[in-house]
């Protein structure tokens, strides 16, 4: 993919709803502090928008042993597209308000269901200077149909805890230097990280105004990226991705790779 089939500008959204385009406008709030983004879309989103939750559409909870993010199956997604209004040859925009976990989330498990043309908006919703709606949203129901129904063998590559450790894979752990460290762990039960990983922090591939820089870390072979849980190891992917590097996710990450007491832990 090229960087304008993963991102797109808020000028350009802009010009195209002043176009008349009506594309599908996906607002995926969520932060590790604040994981229910309902209220601050209603308190005001892109006119037109729709809010999505992370946990419960972009996640499967109900998935045991895949870490704190489980993938959603592809069947559940396409229902819950539907309600978003997405249609099939109809373009999808996502964005959040936070250091683009939410919308490279949706950008990659919507990419990975096999939905075409999914967008990030760049820089988020601080990059949007039009007006904003308030209160809740409704739309007409959509008629996408998923052609992944299973997403950890989708669209896009995943990679299984037994894969992380092979030899030719550059491994990228998305989490904050102290998480990777292992000085701290504020969520799992167990500080450090993935043997043989390199810490590229998700927020590293971000300028000062949130949106995705051009320079990428430089690989060699196969790339892998995790994080805690799969959801800001998606906004490396994104990065990546746009960068022209492919990129697999590790959907379980930290989370599921610590549940295992078998499995070596490094902190440095």
């Amino acid at each position: 993919m090229t960087r304008e089939q993963v991102l797109i500008s808020a000028a350009e959204l802009n010009q195209r709803l002043d176009d008349g385009e009506r594309p599908t406008i996906l607002d995926v709030r969520w932060q590790l502090t604040e994981p229910d983004g309902r209220a601050a879309f209603e308190r005001g989103h892109i006119p037109g928008a729709v809010y999505v939750s992370l946990e419960d559409e972009l996640s499967d909870h109900t998935v045991t042993g895949r870490g704190r993010h489980p993938l959603p199956s592809g069947r559940d997604l396409e229902a819950a597209a539907r309600r978003w209004g997405v249609r099939d040859g109809s373009p999808v925009v996502v964005y959040d308000d936070w250091n683009r976990a939410g919308s490279a989330r949706a950008w990659w498990v919507l990419t990975a269901a096999g939905i075409a043309d999914v967008r990030i908006l760049d820089g988020g919703l601080a990059a949007w200077s039009g007006p904003l709606e308030s209160g809740p949203a409704s739309v007409a129901p959509g008629d996408v149909t998923v052609a992944h129904h299973d997403l950890y063998a989708g669209a896009l590559p995943t990679l299984s805890a037994e894969q992380v450790t092979a030899a030719d894979l550059t491994l990228l752990d998305a989490r904050a230097p102290e998480r990777f460290r292992g000085e701290v762990e504020p969520v799992d039960p167990v500080a450090g990280h993935i043997p043989s990983a390199r810490n590229v922090p998700s927020t590293s591939l971000l300028d000062r105004d949130g949106r995705f820089v051009a320079d990428v870390p430089e690989s060699s072979g196969a790339v892998g990226v995790y994080c805690g849980s799969g959801v800001t190891a998606a906004v490396v992917v994104a990065a990546l991705t746009a960068a022209g590097v492919d990129a697999a996710l590790y959907p379980g990450s930290w989370s599921e790779w610590s549940s295992d007491s078998t499995r070596p832990v490094e902190r440095d």
